[in-house]
């Protein structure tokens, strides 16, 4: 399985969350990108993204002056974050679920950022397309609650929304084990039963 190491563009282009919009607009239309990570003020602080939505959206849309304009202002911050050894069927499901289309790859520190398109022109889901297991489904699920919930706030509705659907894959699961459990049960009262009964009809589909 590709992960976010593998497929993650790592020339990032950083910014200072104190550069005016001004400034960061003409490094991104130097740099022929869509986003900027906003650095960090310390190592405890966490990393933010400024993007063209932002821009467009924030100050372009209201005739904001972006020469007086600070990219904090406008920036998103903490920002979802993806960790490098993240499958990116699950980066994937973390986009859609988050309504994203990159973030920064982070392991202590920044390593990269993964975009839509990323997943797109590298990834290997169209040669080798991988449906996610249960459980799979369960931690790809956690992942994306704890990035959003780290983005939105642990008592906001879309961090209590995102919990919500990892308990009710868990309850899925915990129903499934179930009925596997019932299942061996039952075939096993069904193997006793035709070790006492062997010329049983029911005991046919034992013979080999």
């Amino acid at each position: 399985m590709l992960k976010a190491r593998d497929i993650m563009t790592t020339s990032v282009v950083t910014i200072s969350g104190s550069a005016t919009v001004a400034e960061a607009v003409k490094l991104m239309k130097d740099k022929g990108l869509r986003a900027l990570v906003v650095d960090r003020r310390s190592d405890s602080d966490p990393y933010g993204i400024v993007s063209e939505t932002d821009i467009v959206y924030k100050v372009a849309a209201f005739g904001h002056d972006p020469k007086k304009m600070r990219v904090y202002e406008i920036m998103t911050k903490p920002c979802v974050v993806v960790n490098p050894d993240l499958g990116i069927e699950y980066v994937a499901r973390l986009f859609a679920n988050t309504r994203i289309r990159r973030a920064p790859v982070i392991e202590g520190k920044l390593l990269g950022i993964i975009s839509i398109s990323d997943i797109l022109n590298k990834g290997d889901f169209v040669e080798k397309p991988k449906q996610l297991y249960l459980e799979d489904r369960i931690e790809a699920a956690r992942e994306d609650a704890r990035s959003i919930c780290a983005e939105k706030g642990a008592t906001s509705p879309e961090c209590a929304a995102a919990w919500d659907v990892v308990e009710e894959l868990q309850a899925l699961a915990a129903d499934r084990r179930q009925a596997k459990e019932d299942t061996r049960d039952v075939s096993n009262s069904l193997k006793d039963y035709c070790a006492e009964n062997p010329d049983a009809l029911e005991c046919r589909i034992y013979d080999d």
